[in-house]
């Protein structure tokens, strides 16, 4: 089975039906969305989850989402209203979209290279739960993410 990288896995999750929708909910509750899609690659090819693990990942992400993509998009985020009426600022707002969409990508280029070389051990492949913590309705969405996860890495290894 070939493996598949981070960045399509979470092109194609994203994709689904409901994932685009159920990502944007859980962002607003506080959950680092390409963090999360970290978490249901590295479950979908069975990574055990560990504490040591989900830290390095955390802090990896941490900084990244704090220093550069955050704040593009709060700024994105707050040009919406006057990017309806001013059509430079629309485009400079797209653009803006674009350059977050790039960090979102780094940053999951970076959470890949930190675990190419982490291998199944015996213990669970629970990545989602702690990632998501005590979100509403986190059961439900863990299970549809799960779902999500397992048949896109199945999709894209060519299973």
């Amino acid at each position: 089975m070939r493996t598949t990288d981070l960045w399509s896995f979470s092109l194609a999750c994203y994709a689904r039906p409901g994932v685009e929708r159920l990502c944007l909910e859980l962002q607003e509750q506080g959950v680092d969305i390409c963090l999360l899609l970290c978490g249901a690659w590295l479950e979908a090819r069975a990574i055990t989850c560990t504490p040591q693990r989900l830290e390095r990942l955390r802090q990896l992400a941490d900084h990244w989402q704090h220093e550069v993509v955050t704040p593009l998009r709060s700024l994105r985020q707050n040009w919406r209203g006057a990017a309806q009426s001013d059509p430079q600022l629309k485009a400079l707002r797209e653009q803006l979209k674009a350059l977050e969409l790039a960090a979102e990508k780094t940053l999951l280029g970076r959470l890949e290279r930190e675990t190419h070389d982490w291998s199944t051990q015996s213990g669970p492949a629970a990545w989602l739960e702690p990632l998501t913590g005590a979100v509403r309705d986190g059961d439900a969405a863990r299970e549809f993410l799960r779902r999500i996860a397992a048949a896109v890495q199945l999709e894209l290894a060519g299973a």
